[in-house]
This record gives C-alpha cells, structure tokens and sequence, in this order.
C-alpha cells in the first residue's frame, strides 16, 4: 500500500512549450549579447606595434565595464575606475573614428612627457620600461627626442602640431584634463599619439585581459581586404588551426 501511495504522489512535470523554450533561448542571447556589448569584448591584433607584449594573431577578450566613463543614469553602479599610467588600453583611434587601436598608456592628466634619446621621462623621471623593445635601432630625432624636435615633414594628424605647441611647456609635453598620451611598445615600429595625438577620455573602450586564442600569422597575411583573400585566409586558418596556433599563450593575462 505504501508503494502505491508514493506512485500515485509523483507528479508528471509539464512539458516546456514551444514559446517557453523561444524565450528561454532569447533570454540567453539576450544576455551573451549584452555581455559582449558592455562587459567583455573580444578584438584581434592586427599589427607589430605592441610588440612582444602582444603579438599579431592574439585574440583578446576586452573588459569594457570598468573602464567606461561614469555616467548621469549609471552614477555610482559602475564599478569604474581611471585608465592608469602603464596600462594597456584598448580605445577609438582620434585620427581614423572606425578603426581600433591597443596601446600602452604613458601619460595620464597632467603628466609632463618628453623623450630623449628613446628613453621615456615622465615628471622629470626616467622610466624603466622593460616591455620596451627596439628592433632597428635606428634614430629618428622627431621619433626619440619628442617633443624637441620640429615636426616638419612628418606625417601627422591634421592640427596635431598645433594642439601639441598649445601643451608644451619647458620642453614638456603636459597631457591635458580628461585626455591620455598613448605609446606602442615597438617604439620604433608603433604610430602613436607621437603622431596623432592625445586620446580622449571618451575614445577609451576598455582593458585586455587576457589572450584567448593566438594564431601565428603575418601582418601582411592579416591585413586582407578583398573577399577572395579573406575566404583564402579562413582556410589557412582552418588547415594549419593545429600547426600554428600559439599554444603556449592561451589564456595569457595581458600587462
């Protein structure tokens, strides 16, 4: 009798319905969407200039939450906190609005920055930056004893030359309230705002975490723009996704 008793309690679970399951699975789109939209983002890199910090092929997931100016309707929710100096930061180009650049910041409000010889001095103090990397070692008085020299003849955002007179200040560069001077670590191989300029508070997207994925390619290989090539570079990738991806820095925090 108790066996039958405790059958006859079990309750049959309903069957979902068609639209309970379109919304289970809207509600997880939803979310993932909102999750790389406004906290983490993935981004590729496509160039040598942060070099050897990170490479060409590395695919980064971004942190887009912490870094995002505070707003009005957000206020104090958004855990925020100021890009700091030495960081890397991921952030809108001030000279190409469509393109996405990742470089180290060097220079935060009212820093003093000046170059000499390639070596950086902020505030009058000579930094030691061991992530630096110079493959030339050429000299370029424009590029290595910034801002002395004359930016004649240089190839620079229109009105940068101006804007860069506008701070300067005993041979200083001073980088102005809600803006950062941002620098590649292939010195010598990075456009930065040496040439383009300060980056704005607001250009700012986010920081990389860490490398997800690293697959080992050229610059001239990852640059495609025509869709035969493109097609072209998805099968290499494809083919030799064994062979060349970088095994060792899966999951390698970025600094």
């Amino acid at each position: 009798m108790l066996f039958r008793k405790t059958e006859k309690s079990k309750k049959t679970r309903p069957k979902e319905t068609l639209s309970e399951a379109i919304l289970g699975i809207a509600g997880v789109l939803v979310s993932g969407l909102f999750i790389i939209t406004f906290i983490v983002q993935a981004f590729e890199i496509p160039s040598r200039s942060m070099e050897n910090t990170l490479l060409v092929g590395d695919h980064l997931f971004v942190d887009r939450l912490t870094a995002v100016s505070k707003t009005n309707y957000v206020g104090p929710l958004m855990p925020y906190r100021p890009i700091r100096r030495g960081e890397i930061a991921v952030f809108i180009s001030p000279e190409t609005p469509d393109l996405h650049l990742v470089k180290r910041i060097i220079g935060v409000p009212g820093d003093r920055i000046h170059l000499v010889h390639g070596d950086l001095y902020v505030n009058g103090v000579k930094q030691m930056e061991p992530y630096v990397i110079r493959i030339f070692r050429n000299y370029d008085p424009y590029r290595d004893e910034f801002p002395s020299e004359s930016p004649l003849g240089r190839d620079l955002k229109p009105g940068w030359p101006m804007t860069m007179q506008a701070n300067l200040d005993h041979g200083d560069l001073v980088v102005p309230p809600h803006h950062y001077f941002a620098m590649g670590d292939s010195r010598e191989n990075s456009r930065d705002s040496r040439y383009w300029g300060f980056v704005p508070e607001e250009n700012i997207m986010g920081r990389p975490l860490f490398v997800y994925w690293s697959f080992n390619t050229t610059e001239e290989e990852y640059n495609h723009t025509s869709w035969s090539d493109r097609i072209q570079s998805v099968f290499h990738v494809i083919v030799h996704f064994f062979d060349k991806t970088r095994w060792s820095r899966m999951f390698h925090l970025v600094r």
